[in-house]
């Protein structure tokens, strides 16, 4: 009798540890993950559209607002983008993007001067969600 309450007991800790242990944050199923952009997501059709001559105003329409501006240098914008994947974008294929560095000099009059790094960005941006505004999704006439 002894032996039996004592293997009961046993099986029934048994049973509550490895229920509370599945159900924990330490499961063996990993942790979910968020995706983390961060930067300016650019495309090489965007970046084209800059020329030399441009003003800030012109460039900030289309590429927006840089990630960098230089206080120490005003005529120097960079554009940088990193992308790190989440659990489910992983399990979809998506790949993690760093290395992005677009920068853009001007001249004291606010003009381009040069276009560094516009290779570095990608044709398509991976990872970005579509737009909810239904104007953009909407088919063509």
């Amino acid at each position: 009798m002894q032996k039996f309450m004592l293997t009961r007991i046993t099986v029934g800790i048994l049973a509550v540890s490895l229920l509370s242990l599945s159900q924990s944050a330490c499961s063996i199923f990993g942790v979910y993950k968020i995706d983390i952009p961060q930067g300016s997501p650019l495309t090489q059709a965007q970046i084209a559209q800059v020329k030399v001559g441009m003003t800030t105003q012109q460039v900030r329409y289309l590429l927006g607002t840089p990630t960098i501006t230089d206080t120490l240098n005003p005529n120097r914008w960079d554009y940088v983008y990193t992308y790190i994947p989440g659990t489910l974008a992983r399990n979809a294929g998506l790949k993690p993007a760093s290395g992005e560095h677009l920068v853009i000099i001007f001249d004291d009059s606010g003009k381009v001067v040069s276009i560094d790094g516009a290779n570095t960005f990608p044709v398509t941006q991976p990872g970005l969600p579509g737009s909810k505004d239904p104007l953009l999704n909407a088919q063509p006439l």
